[in-house]
């Protein structure tokens, strides 16, 4: 949008100055420069260099949080946050950020990519390093630009994040199935403890949940599992978590997570 706008103030320009050069030549005075056609001169010498400069500066995005067409309904993968360097522009007071990530595809790809962002002022505590975004990515594009996914639903967040997990062996088939097609209930978290145990990137614990079934019956179940440091602080226990569970096996279940599950 911002780039369409900066193109046809340019095209504006060039016919204001076509204008301007014509009636400029057949003036009463016969050299009649300051009419209003001057417009188009002033257009493209100081406005439209503006413009245009901003919009490269916004790397096609546009200042709305629109997403580019070339990312449109591209894949999502997971990007770990390196760094994150203001660019010098600001919209609206909200900075633009060239945010370094290192991406992982839920078919087993990692590469090193970048975004660049414009960012809420009240997001900017979420785009530090560690922290995992959402991207859209071009499969086998070479230059590394990628989009902050914006634009994808919790349900499309949902099963890239598992999918990627999956390729990273995160986890297992088994898993999967539960978190695609397994029933949705609610559990009470008994009890947690942290076992010291590190699985890549993932902290290993023990938790014991209580589990609602659909007919508000309940049973318990046990499992030692590796989990995401951030979701720690949301399994502690007497919270009450999100589960999925396959109908008819209630031996592992699976624990939601806003744009992360295990």
């Amino acid at each position: 949008m911002f780039k369409a706008i900066s193109w046809i103030t340019v095209a504006i320009g060039a016919v204001c100055t076509a204008m301007w050069a014509v009636t400029g030549f057949t003036g009463e005075t016969g050299l009649d420069w300051l009419n209003g056609w001057m417009v188009g001169p002033i257009l493209l010498v100081f406005v439209a260099p503006s413009l245009l400069g901003v919009s490269r500066m916004l790397g096609g995005f546009d200042i709305d949080g629109g997403m580019p067409e070339k990312f449109q309904n591209a894949p999502i993968g997971m990007g770990t946050v390196v760094s994150a360097d203001r660019t010098g522009l600001s919209i609206n007071d909200q900075p633009q950020l060239d945010i370094l990530l290192d991406i992982d595809t839920p078919d087993g790809q990692s590469f090193r990519g970048m975004a660049r962002q414009i960012i809420d002022l009240t997001e900017l505590a979420a785009v530090v390093p560690g922290a995992m975004l959402p991207v859209r990515y071009i499969p086998g594009s070479s230059d590394g630009k990628v989009a902050l996914a914006t634009d994808a639903s919790q349900a499309e967040l949902q099963a890239a994040f598992n999918r990627v997990r999956l390729a990273k062996g995160e986890m297992t088939p088994r898993q999967l199935q539960i978190a695609e097609q397994g029933v949705v209930g609610r559990a009470v978290v008994l009890a947690m403890s942290p076992t010291g145990e590190l699985r890549g990137a993932n902290a290993v614990i023990d938790i014991k949940l209580r589990v609602s079934r659909p007919d508000s019956s309940t049973f318990e179940i046990s499992q030692h599992k590796p989990i995401p440091s951030t979701v720690i602080p949301l399994v502690q226990p007497g919270m009450v978590v999100e589960v999925r569970y396959l109908p008819g096996d209630e031996s592992e279940v699976s624990i939601v997570t806003p744009v992360s599950a295990s």
